[in-house]
């Protein structure tokens, strides 16, 4: 594998840990509320803070798997999990807020075209 492409799926990696770091530790902090445009209050709910920490822990999975594929260089599993972290995106942009196909899927739509052009 390239090592761009290397380099961007290692901040793909990065960046899931971070939004695992908001969702399951910092849960109900200030910046948590910024980064997902939530009002603090709404974080304070116990429902929210367990759905939040849910999602971190699929987050937390995601990086983790990406990192092995990374490690193994096995591209057909890094393609497939970065495919998967853009749809998610995508999804996501559909459904919540547009910037996130970027915000989230930016450097998953990176990493995966230089893995198909390097």
């Amino acid at each position: 594998m390239h090592i761009i492409t290397l380099t961007l799926s290692a901040l793909v990696v990065l960046e899931h840990l971070y939004i695992m770091f908001l969702e399951t530790i910092v849960t109900s902090s200030k910046k948590t509320a910024r980064t997902f445009n939530m009002a603090h209050d709404q974080l304070q709910r116990q429902v929210v803070r367990t759905l939040f920490k849910n999602q971190g822990v699929y987050n937390l999975l995601l990086a983790v798997l990406i990192l092995i594929a990374i490690l193994q260089e096995d591209l057909f599993w890094l393609r497939l999990l970065l495919g998967f972290v853009i749809l998610v995106a995508a999804f996501g942009s559909l459904t919540s807020s547009k910037t996130i196909i970027i915000k989230q899927g930016g450097l998953a739509i990176l990493a995966l075209a230089c893995s198909y052009l390097l």
